[in-house]
């Protein structure tokens, strides 16, 4: 990862931008992450079960990894449990869970009832899915160790593609908290009861425009401006205030001025 740490937000986003397949590239043929994907690929069309998956620690830790679910790992009674749940069961362990990491990986693997009758592993489109979504979680987690701002914009872009809903929005703290950010909510509609916290979405957010591309963008770069005004940098604040008001190319022109150096940059693949 490049480092962002101490840049303002926006100039970090945008050098993010700018730089991002290289350093997808990087993570992806750097020795270790390279070693994590040559024995993902070589073994996982054997694993049909969910039991097979548990039995080789390299496969588990790769999936869990692929899920932002690294600090789970050594949960394994748990997650075997949530693998071999019935979805179908509202008293299923994995609609139990709230947090919805753990819903998005039973969905994705597609073990069957009992954990058993897997077909997606030997599909190379379902395993190329399963790389590139390992590569963009190192990308984007390495991105929340600098700057929680940035993460939280390439967070949403990931995930904006599935909000249909206020809930989607709800039952994910880091959506709503983006959310709450570009809308000008207060902290305090956590405290309201749920369905009510539903209703104030509803009517602020046109969840039509989060299939327009250029919406979207929109929506991020004001979440950046925000949150950047309300960080308390004078530097930040000024880009902020030239943003919210409209004037982005005025905000941005010397941020790509910073940008013209960056194939100048000495990229390092140590860090992974």
């Amino acid at each position: 990862m490049i480092p962002i740490s101490g840049l303002p937000s926006l100039t970090a986003l945008n050098l993010v931008d700018a730089t991002r397949d290289k350093q997808l590239d990087l993570i992806r043929n750097s020795a270790q992450h390279k070693r994590a994907i040559e024995h993902f690929r070589e073994n996982i069309k054997d694993v049909e079960t969910v039991d097979q998956l548990m039995a080789d620690q390299d496969l588990y830790a790769f999936v869990m990894r692929a899920f932002d679910l690294e600090d789970q790992i050594f949960g394994k009674g748990m997650i075997e449990k949530v693998l071999k749940s019935n979805i179908e069961e509202s008293d299923a362990l994995v609609n139990r869970l709230t947090d919805t990491r753990f819903r998005e990986m039973y969905t994705e693997l597609g073990f069957g009832t009992n954990g058993e009758g897997n077909l997606n592993t030997i599909l190379k489109t379902w395993q190329n899915r399963m790389v590139n979504r390992y590569v963009e979680r190192q990308f984007i987690n390495s991105t929340w160790d600098q700057n929680e701002t940035v993460a939280t914009a390439l967070e949403f872009r990931k995930a904006v593609k599935d909000i249909d809903t206020p809930y989607d929005i709800l039952k994910d703290p880091t959506m709503t908290d983006f959310f709450r950010t570009v809308y000008g909510l207060p902290k305090q509609l956590s405290g309201l009861d749920i369905d009510k916290q539903a209703e104030i979405i509803e009517a602020k957010v046109d969840f039509d425009a989060l299939t327009d591309p250029a919406e979207v963008e929109k929506m991020v770069r004001k979440y950046v401006a925000i949150s950047e005004a309300l960080s308390g940098s004078a530097a930040a604040n000024n880009a902020a205030v030239q943003m919210l008001s409209g004037n982005v190319g005025n905000a941005t022109n010397s941020i790509f001025s910073i940008l013209e150096g960056v194939g100048r940059i000495s990229y390092s693949a140590s860090r992974y």
